[in-house]
């Protein structure tokens, strides 16, 4: 794990974490201008799980309130966490229906992008979609797989979360949506789907997703498109595993992006 300036905030003797008003405006600063950007195209889905959240505008909600609305619906349950956190917590997490969000906010002079995941980013990226039953069974099975791989085959299953959980987008009778939280939470990503002739979309076939390198720091140049959110519970049941073991055999596509850059 990389180092990080972040610091998460922990709760006082009643549970309750206290933001600063800076850290509360930031919030508000975030929320609004990417609810506006991702009008009109974020999946359905995504939209009917912000609503039922109901994320407040002016502060950073509870993780308690969080759980209020996921544990009836679909049984799963925020976890607070450092700012980072172990490839062995995050997928017991995940594999105990348990989402970890680290309660820490970005610095404005990171309001665009920030490597490490806030609270902003997994609340409002990823939540919302906890509430539907085949984004929240397919993140299970998915924790249960990566708990139980070999470090190499981690590997493979962090590009299958890549290009679904954050980066991915469904086919409807209106167009691309989206549904990965890595576009949901990002001004920029989500202008570089829709108003970018630079990105390649292709239709979600595992194998192929499973050897497709990516990179974290920069936009994306491919997208992997389901016809519709229910497509999680197909992927859900199969054997992802055998599957992984093919691509281990195919290995890796070439990279469609620049090898990243070295300071010297």
């Amino acid at each position: 794990m990389n180092a990080t300036q972040y610091v998460a905030r922990k709760p006082d003797a009643d549970g309750v974490i206290h933001y600063s008003d800076e850290e509360n405006a930031i919030w508000h600063t975030l929320i609004a201008r990417q609810l506006a950007c991702v009008e009109g195209r974020a999946c359905d889905e995504y939209v009917a799980g912000l609503a039922r959240l109901a994320l407040p505008h002016d502060r950073i909600p509870q993780l308690d309130d969080i759980n209020r609305v996921l544990s009836p619906a679909t049984g799963w349950q925020v976890s607070r966490v450092p700012a980072l956190i172990s490839f062995d917590r995050f997928f017991e997490l995940l594999a105990n229906r348990r989402f970890p969000v680290a309660t820490f906010i970005r610095s404005r002079k990171e309001l665009d992008y920030l490597q490490e995941p806030d609270i902003f980013h997994e609340l409002f990226g990823h939540c919302a979609l906890l509430t539907n039953p085949a984004f929240a069974r397919f993140t299970h099975i998915y924790g249960q797989l990566g708990r139980d791989a070999s470090p190499r085959d981690r590997g493979f299953l962090a590009r299958l979360y890549w290009f679904t959980v954050e980066f991915g987008l469904l086919n409807t009778p209106s167009g691309r949506r989206i549904y990965g939280g890595g576009i949901l939470s990002s001004p920029g990503e989500t202008r570089h789907v829709f108003e970018s002739d630079i990105p390649e979309f292709r239709p979600f076939e595992i194998l192929d997703v499973l050897r497709t390198p990516y990179r974290i720091d920069i936009m994306q140049p491919i997208y992997y498109v389901l016809d519709s959110i229910d497509d999680l519970f197909a992927i859900a049941e199969m054997d992802i595993m055998a599957e992984v073991k093919k691509a281990r055999r195919l290995g890796l596509f070439a990279p469609t992006f620049a090898a990243k850059q070295n300071a010297s």
